[in-house]
């Protein structure tokens, strides 16, 4: 079977949110906050609907980045990763799942951690991640301070 995951972009500041993964698959890799699409939901509810369980952010703006076609060969899983991208609206990002995240931080596209997780390996690759770093705003120059990630308490 094959599901699609809701992966979002939260952008502050030229900066944008990742957690470190927990759990079922990808755990110790990195990647922007997420999760199922639910039955009758847009792309765009779900977006909201899981940064907020996730992290306790509110997001706006939500718009389509792109699109991966990711098989996890080993774990025997395949997705559609649907890329949103949103704009930071309120609150300050904190573990609300702590059985599906342990660390998040914010980043920018010159300082991505590692390990990444494997749709991340696939929308380096795509056409559409130039794309999306224009769209975003972000420049080739990184922001000031951005070698430092800043870390939040568990």
């Amino acid at each position: 079977m094959v599901r699609v995951g809701i992966a979002v972009f939260v952008f502050r500041d030229g900066r944008f949110l990742m957690a470190r993964r927990r759990g079922a698959h990808g755990a110790g890799t990195w990647s922007v906050p997420g999760g199922h699409l639910e039955f009758g939901e847009s792309f765009e509810d779900t977006a909201v609907r899981e940064v907020a369980e996730e992290t306790g952010v509110q997001i706006a703006r939500v718009r389509f980045g792109a699109v991966t076609n990711d098989v996890f060969t080993d774990e025997d899983r395949h997705y559609v990763t649907v890329w949103m991208l949103s704009d930071h609206v309120a609150g300050e990002p904190a573990i609300l799942e702590p059985d599906k995240c342990t660390d998040l931080a914010w980043h920018d596209f010159d300082n991505l951690p590692d390990p990444l997780f494997l749709p991340w390996r696939q929308l380096l690759e795509s056409p559409l991640f130039a794309r999306i770093r224009e769209s975003a705003g972000f420049s080739a120059v990184p922001a000031p301070g951005a070698d430092k990630p800043q870390e939040f308490a568990r």
